[in-house]
């Protein structure tokens, strides 16, 4: 399930207070403010009298710019802007660089509750530093049941039904050298702008349920090198029972997707069955995803060469002959 995110302007003054050398001047009463977006704002044409860009619940910085521009205009007319912005239901008020703020500024936001803060960061290290934060803190989340693993450098997310295998294999792979994010509960959040980064629930975080074992801490068995915090996922893998009645993909030209939080992942449905090595598969799968993203396709190549065989005999495609 989605979870819609907010920040509230307390928890972004208790969090990078000190990272962002921020302190309160004014509007305490409205430290409680939410903080819906994760791009800021600075509000120097809204000083010249256009407010039609300005976003509700968004932060405002005032820079030297800001700051200069504001203080050309007459005492009525500054009173008058800024009273029209307060009105918007802005986040807060961020003046850089230690600038003083306007006494009509700190009047407004004592009377609207809106927080006023100083920072002595200039404009453009400030912007990027709190955009960072944000983005991480606003970005939309979701947790699946499955397993991350880190395989060559790829995410690779095994998904199935409970008891299909995914630890077990894991564990393979983890034996095989490579490394384990999360193990039956993932959380994934989405970074702007299409990539998702998988994680750990904070309690379960490196430990790994076995039956017939119990609770293993990877971590602790194998080294700090057999597991990650986090890692962007790239390939998605359905492990599923065989089915004799299905006809499964032989050749890899098939190529299917899932979609998580609106972006698309490659998906590759792997039958279990006795006797097949699955934590072998999934680290050739996951080499296969390597190639595939430098631009090669093997089983593309294949079927090329077999298709000009094969009609220079006047038959159809690979796949075609197969499938009669």
């Amino acid at each position: 399930m989605v979870s819609p995110k907010n920040l509230i302007v307390r928890e972004l003054f208790q969090d990078q207070a000190e990272r962002l050398k921020l302190v309160i001047v004014g509007g305490e009463k409205g430290i409680k403010r939410k903080i819906s977006s994760p791009r800021i704002q600075k509000p120097g044409l809204a000083f010249a009298g256009y407010f039609a860009q300005i976003r509700s619940e968004r932060i405002q910085i005032i820079g030297n710019t800001e700051w200069s521009f504001f203080h050309t205009l007459s005492p009525s007319r500054r009173h008058e802007v800024l009273e029209a912005i307060c009105k918007i239901n802005i986040s807060c008020f961020i003046l850089t660089k230690n600038l003083p703020p306007p006494e009509d500024l700190i009047q407004l936001g004592n009377e609207y509750n809106i927080p006023i803060f100083q920072s002595s960061l200039p404009s453009s290290i400030f912007i990027r530093q709190v955009s960072t934060y944000m983005e991480e803190k606003l970005a939309l989340e979701t947790s699946i049941h499955g397993v991350l693993m880190d395989i060559y450098g790829r995410g690779v997310l095994l998904l199935g039904k409970s008891s299909i295998g995914k630890s077990e294999c894991a564990l393979d792979l983890i034996v095989r050298g490579h490394r384990l994010v999360s193990d039956d509960m993932v959380n994934i959040k989405l970074v702007p702008p299409d990539v998702l980064i998988g994680s750990g629930p904070e309690l379960i975080r490196y430990h790994m349920e076995l039956r017939g074992l119990g609770i293993i801490n990877i971590k602790d068995l194998f080294g700090v090198a057999s597991v990650r915090y986090r890692k962007k996922i790239e390939l998605a893998v359905m492990m599923e029972e065989w089915k004799k009645e299905y006809e499964y993909d032989r050749l890899g030209l098939e190529e299917s997707n899932i979609k998580i939080l609106g972006i698309e992942l490659p998906l590759l449905k792997m039958p279990v069955a006795p006797g097949r090595n699955m934590a072998i598969i999934i680290e050739v799968a996951a080499r296969n995803q390597l190639l595939k993203e430098s631009g090669y396709y093997s089983a593309r190549e294949f079927d090329n060469k077999v298709i000009v065989r094969l009609q220079q005999k006047g038959s159809g495609s690979l796949i075609e002959n197969i499938r009669e």
